[in-house]
């Protein structure tokens, strides 16, 4: 497999980016389930993938870099791997077995992700691969503080 199929794998999320409505919900909630089924099948906890978002950034830059330059677009829809960035981050204070947490980070990241509050639109102008994965992880940073408060008052 040659390098910019590669790219385009990974920055499509193995295809989700290809989800003809709302791409970036799909690659989310791609990001979110399997985040919840190997939570639950291995008993990871959730902050593992705050972990494993933060090791994939690299990545998630470098693939999108390729797959935006390919595409023709600064940040084009097919490319997802910067909401499972966003999407694990957001999910790393929810308690395993607490849907409601999970269901808020899933939630705010969305949110937070396409309204793009405190400043995180600015990011999106850096070059390239690193605009297109930095609002992500601060819109997921966002939702992981709105998780930390859900989880703080008992939900």
């Amino acid at each position: 497999m040659g390098k910019r199929r590669l790219a385009l794998l990974l920055a499509s999320w193995f295809y989700c980016g290809y989800f003809p409505v709302a791409p970036g919900t799909a690659g989310s909630v791609c990001a979110w389930g399997l985040a919840w089924f190997l939570g639950q099948a291995w008993g990871l906890p959730a902050w593992c993938f705050a972990l494993a978002g933060a090791a994939l950034a690299p990545v998630a830059v470098w693939s999108a870099d390729l797959a935006s330059a390919d595409l023709g677009a600064k940040d084009p829809s097919r490319v997802v791997i910067d909401e499972v960035v966003g999407q694990w981050l957001a999910l790393a204070p929810a308690a395993a077995d607490s849907w409601t947490q999970w269901g808020v980070a899933l939630a705010l990241f969305r949110a937070f992700d396409i309204w793009k509050p405190f400043g995180i639109r600015r990011l999106e102008a850096l070059p390239g691969g690193r605009g297109i994965v930095a609002d992500d992880a601060a819109a997921g940073a966002c939702a992981m503080i709105g998780v930390m408060v859900v989880r703080w008052i008992g939900l």
